[in-house]
């Protein structure tokens, strides 16, 4: 598997805002993890992808800085379209939709330019989102999303013959879309994929995969390992797995546990909960806060089960009780895909967006945090402490997830700054298949 770190965690939204990220971050992360080389997730608003697609002067500066720092892009986060670091995001991350030409046409601007922008013999990989947020969606809609897949898979083909670079979209369930759970991303497309479907309704699983975000399958209570068995034996593939841990809190009565998971009501972003009810059902609230009872009249959660948040946590900082994180769905996970057809040509993207989000005190974040370290100097919006907790989730991927055995040199980011307690030393070099 081939590792590196989604870039939708810096606000971005043109070319000189890229090249100053991988400069002030990206370089500096590949210096704190000791490595000779980064690869870097990038993601691409739309304006720009377009603007790279059509301009190679751009392309040109774009590749001068990935050289100039010491890194390489193998895969690309085309989810949000644009606009992800605004004030509210919120359902403004599904938009456009699958069923809208701009989806389509972004999607493959960022096919154009990962293509240009691979190392020679690495396949590429591009996620995007599952078709829209549930509603509104209609069955025209599902039509023209159909066939914006087929279009997309013809491009792909037609791509790969064109550069000799392959270049796979890999879509990507989520709690509350159309495709919410593993298994409506597997019916969706299988349903078209056989011969026996129509060229404009056919899409092409050589080109067309899941990605499992990691955190988005822990809120729906999945198996991880049969999660991705139904992947292989539907005859498709896991192109890319967006490495993250959501928010866990186990008993939602135990002392102090409401209070500490409403620290992480934000803004921003969605954060869908699933409850595990005793029957064994999965219970589902669209947001953190509807979920604890807000003042819309909408109705909370029971609370008699484990909630589980769509809350993507450093992967490295286990947070404090009552809370905990899913890393172990995450284990789970990548040693399943691992052990699966094509699970050695699959990409891990460390996914931890949510770092200028995290509470003050809680999971170590923010100033107040002080046995937080490296994720609260980064929740308190330093830069260096953001470099440091990046590079120790790379660390702790390398040794957690990959173990690839390739020792990284010691840096100064030994220990979690202001409190003496040791990161572990990693064991990976970025890029090694594994």
């Amino acid at each position: 598997m081939l590792l590196s770190y989604c870039t939708n965690v810096h606000p971005a939204e043109d070319l000189d805002g890229v090249l100053d990220q991988l400069a002030r971050y990206s370089g500096p992360v590949r210096e704190a993890a000791g490595l000779d080389t980064l690869s870097v997730g990038l993601w691409l608003p739309a304006e720009l992808a377009h603007r790279l697609d059509t301009s190679a002067a751009d392309r040109d500066r774009l590749r001068a800085a990935l050289a100039e720092h010491r890194l390489r892009v193998h895969t690309l986060n085309a989810f949000p379209y644009g606009g992800f670091h605004r004030e509210v995001v919120k359902l403004a991350v599904y938009s456009p939709t699958w069923a809208e030409r701009a989806r389509l046409d972004y999607v493959l601007a960022c096919a154009r330019v990962l293509a240009d922008l691979l190392p020679e013999g690495t396949a590429g990989s591009i996620s995007t989102l599952p078709l829209a947020w549930r509603a509104p969606w209609t069955r025209a809609d599902d039509d023209e999303a159909t066939r914006a897949f087929a279009t997309l898979s013809a491009e792909l083909r037609e791509l790969a013959l064109r550069t000799g670079r392959t270049v796979r979209v890999a879509v990507e369930p989520e709690p509350g879309c159309v495709l919410d759970t593993v298994e409506d991303v597997v019916a969706w497309l299988a349903a078209r994929t056989g011969p026996e479907v129509p060229d404009d309704r056919r899409i092409d699983p050589e080109h067309v995969g899941v990605c499992l975000d990691t955190c988005h399958l822990a809120v729906s209570f999945a198996d991880p390992a049969g999660a991705v068995r139904r992947i292989t034996d539907a005859g498709l593939r896991v192109v890319k797995v967006q490495a993250s841990a959501a928010l866990e809190v186990a008993d939602l009565s135990a002392p102090g546990a409401r209070d500490a998971v409403g620290r992480f009501v934000e803004q921003r972003y969605l954060h869908q909960v699933g409850e595990l009810a005793p029957s064994g059902e999965v219970l589902a609230s669209d947001d953190l806060p509807v979920a604890l009872g807000d003042t819309t009249g909408r109705p909370a959660l029971p609370g008699v089960g484990p909630w589980r948040v769509h809350f993507h946590v450093p992967l490295h900082h286990e947070p404090a009780a009552p809370l905990a994180a899913t890393t172990s769905v995450l284990r789970d996970a990548v040693a399943a895909v691992r052990a699966a057809p094509h699970g050695a040509e699959a990409h891990l993207d460390v996914e931890t967006y949510t770092w200028s989000v995290l509470p003050d005190g809680v999971a170590g974040g923010g100033a107040a945090g002080g046995a937080g370290g490296a994720v609260g100097a980064a929740a308190a919006g330093g830069e260096a402490g953001l470099v440091a907790g990046i590079a120790a989730e790379l660390r702790w991927a390398g040794e957690h997830l990959l173990a690839t055995g390739a020792p990284v040199a010691r840096t100064a980011v030994t220990g979690v700054p202001g409190t003496g307690s040791a990161v572990p030393e990693a064991t990976v070099t970025e890029g090694v298949d594994a």
